[in-house]
């Protein structure tokens, strides 16, 4: 079993008196920044003038600075921008900063894992990656609760680095619903496959595959959207809530039996293979050099398969089906969908 932390493991004094520089503001840095100052800690905004979320974060009360003069002097800092632009971030307005004891914290691992940063011995690096979305993170916080956390020490310079992570993760409502210990390696690993093999791309790639064989077989494209697409939703939200023996409890017998008959027929060993050297890909770093690489390319290959999905007709069929559902508007705004 993972080691597990709660509100009564963590010291909040840990952090007391410590200057934190909040470097980024889309999803995970508003919330982050946030609650850490209903927290009560001591909280600057680095962010690029101009960049899409500095209106937001001057609507929110923050005094606004550059990365480079919020990090001066800070105690900890927080590389929350995304993964594609902390390098550059980091080698032109961090490095002069760092110095001996700061705390470097990432919400994700991968470019400490894939050695696109490199921080000198002296400071620590450490990771608090929570489980669910910044508007997620902060509706929580908000409501006195909060979201499950990950947590990780990759470099330990102060000889207090577990103890100040934790201490951040309580500040952020991390350790009501608990924090798990796991290693920048587990994380990165871990939430790149998810987000390939199942939460994104094999969900994305099965619900137009599936779309598309009911409407090649002749079936009408918004029965197939409904029953591809749109009731997904009912079967994530059962899972979500009580795992997949809950969703069995819910669903018809004949859901059922088809379920348990067919799914692996559709998830078979060929399927399964192809995971595997999805994995394998990210354990060897041969992803993160694709994607470091297409990204110095001027992104040609990813804006080129983002067109080709932002066109696949089941979008257009979506997007007609979706202005008779009043209901989805006012779900998207009590989410905070959208919001940086």
């Amino acid at each position: 079993m993972a080691k597990m932390f709660w509100e009564k493991d963590a010291n909040p004094r840990a952090l007391e008196g410590k200057r934190i520089a909040v470097i980024g503001y889309g999803s995970q840095g508003r919330a982050h920044a946030l609650n850490l100052r209903d927290s009560k800690l001591d909280v600057v905004v680095g962010l690029r003038k101009g960049g899409p979320s500095w209106t937001q974060a001057e609507q929110d009360g923050w005094k606004l600075a550059s990365p480079g003069e919020a990090s001066k002097g800070a105690d900890v800092i927080v590389m929350l921008a995304p993964d594609m632009a902390q390098p550059s971030i980091y080698k032109n307005e961090l490095i002069p900063n760092l110095k001996t004891g700061t705390m470097l914290l990432f919400s994700h691992g991968f470019n400490i894992h894939y050695g696109q940063i490199s921080p000198p011995k002296d400071i620590d690096v450490t990771m608090v990656a929570p489980k669910g979305p910044g508007n997620l993170v902060r509706r929580q916080y908000e409501a006195g609760r909060g979201v499950p956390c990950l947590l990780a020490v990759h470099q330990d310079a102060s000889g207090h680095a577990q103890d100040r992570t934790l201490a951040y993760a309580n500040a952020i409502g991390g350790t009501k619903p608990g924090v798990i210990q796991t290693t920048f390696a587990e994380e990165t690993e871990t939430d790149l496959f998810g987000e390939q093999a199942v939460l994104c791309g094999g969900a994305r790639a099965l619900i137009q595959a599936g779309w598309e064989t009911l409407v090649q077989a002749g079936y009408q494209p918004e029965s197939a959207y409904f029953e591809c697409l749109h009731e997904l939703k009912l079967i994530v939200d059962l899972i979500y809530e009580g795992g997949i023996a809950e969703m069995h409890k819910f669903v018809s017998e004949t859901a059922k039996y088809g379920d348990l008959t067919r799914g692996n027929r559709v998830i078979d060993d060929h399927v399964r293979q192809n995971m595997k050297k999805i994995l394998d890909e990210i354990q060897t770093g041969a992803f993160a050099r694709e994607w470091v690489l297409e990204n110095q390319a001027g992104r040609p290959q990813y804006s080129k398969l983002l067109d080709r999905d932002r066109n696949h007709p089941i979008e257009k069929v979506g997007q007609e089906l979706r202005k008779q559902m009043a209901w989805l508007k006012q779900e998207s705004t009590a989410a905070g969908r959208g919001k940086k």
